[in-house]
């Protein structure tokens, strides 16, 4: 159907509808947050975190959105409830003032962990003022930690956001790789001999540092690039 079909049709009169049939089937049993929490992970695992909706999620559940806002006020609200599941898994050392550098950067690499079994989830931590007790539980047990390596409040409260604003932001990028190496098209993201190959072909005399240090800028395997960052960024912290 063209535009001007389309056009037309908007303005015909509704169709006379055959009489409905008995209304879907709902759902009986009362659903939980648990269980809202669950499924939503779940559809996360399988589809990435842009697949979840709450109309999905509803549909996912059996129910209607009505009785999904009954127990999640909103997409921010379930957003919470999924962070705060996922540090309810964290385990937080007690402070050690002679391996807080070592405890910061294993916390800070639960919550990496945690992130990357749900692709893309990190976004919801995003801009998120954290109230959820289990999110709070991690903050306070990272406060402790740094407070027990003699950095001071201010430069510990601040360092706190930064971390978590990095190992989120490390996660999603991830993610996102992940789906573009999904393209054939879109390989060279996470193939170092082709990023090799595209540095190798630039002009020497216009990016001389570039080609010299190829190999340099496009090293690491696994998490070698996060674990440096977190060494510089808590190593950092040793001066306030």
């Amino acid at each position: 159907m063209n535009p001007r079909e389309r056009r037309a049709a908007r303005h015909l009169p509704p169709k006379t509808e055959a009489v409905a049939g008995p209304r879907p089937r709902r759902r009986r049993d009362p659903i939980t947050v648990e269980q809202v929490v669950d499924t939503a992970l779940g559809m996360i695992a399988a589809e990435g975190y842009d697949a979840l909706t709450m109309r999905r999620l509803a549909g996912a559940l059996d129910t209607g959105p009505a009785s999904l806002y009954a127990h999640v006020v909103n997409k921010a609200d379930l957003d919470e409830l999924l962070i705060g599941r996922l540090c309810a898994e964290l385990v937080l050392p007690a402070p050690d003032p002679e391996a807080w550098r070592e405890q910061a950067h294993g916390v800070c690499a639960q919550i990496r962990d945690q992130y990357l079994k749900y692709p893309g989830i990190s976004r919801a931590a995003l801009a998120m003022a954290p109230t959820d007790l289990e999110t709070m539980r991690v903050s306070e047990g990272l406060l402790a930690i740094l407070l027990a390596g003699g950095v001071a409040p201010q430069a510990a409260a601040w360092a706190i956001d930064a971390l978590l604003l990095y190992v989120a932001a490390y996660c999603l990028e991830t993610s996102i790789a992940s789906l573009r190496a999904a393209d054939d098209d879109a390989v060279w993201v996470v193939d170092r001999a082709e990023l090799l190959r595209r540095f190798a072909a630039l002009p020497a005399e216009t990016f001389p540092h570039t080609t010299r240090h190829a190999a340099e800028l496009t090293a690491g395997e696994g998490h070698d690039r996060f674990d440096f960052t977190l060494r510089l960024m808590i190593d950092g912290l040793a001066r306030h």
